[in-house]
């Protein structure tokens, strides 16, 4: 039996590409935007990303909505290319969904999160140790 979740997430990755930890990293090399919404502990216990903007979840739409008074200064317009980074690929699809409600058509999310990322052996750093 398929969850009422899995359909969700099954539905917000309908259509849109879903870039690689590799793709994704060409992808913010050229100006993308890469966004963790994993919470502190979680960043915490696997690692973060270099240069990745921190926008925890709960407040991701309000800190990236152009047309909001909350939003960050990268925050340029619907045209900006995101890519939402969660641990394993889940959570960021349902957030990219959420972010093209908002506008923001370019929003997608890391096949695979953090996880795939480290696994490429792609940089890593935890905050206590800095680049892996």
């Amino acid at each position: 039996m398929v969850s009422a979740v899995d359909v969700l997430v099954e539905r917000a990755r309908e259509g849109v590409h879903r870039p690689g930890p590799q793709e994704a990293r060409q992808a913010a090399g050229r100006g993308a935007l890469l966004v963790d919404i994993r919470p502190a502990a979680q960043r915490a216990r696997e690692g973060e990303i270099p240069d990745a903007l921190i926008i925890e979840r709960n407040v991701l739409e309000w800190r990236l909505d152009p047309t909001g008074s909350h939003r960050i200064p990268e925050a340029t317009g619907s045209e900006l290319e995101v890519i939402v980074v969660c641990s394993e690929g889940y959570a960021s699809s349902l957030a990219a969904a959420s972010l093209r409600q908002l506008g923001l058509h370019r929003a997608t999310d890391l096949d695979g999160g953090f996880v795939a990322w480290a696994a490429a052996g792609l940089p890593t750093r935890h905050s206590d140790q800095g680049l892996r």
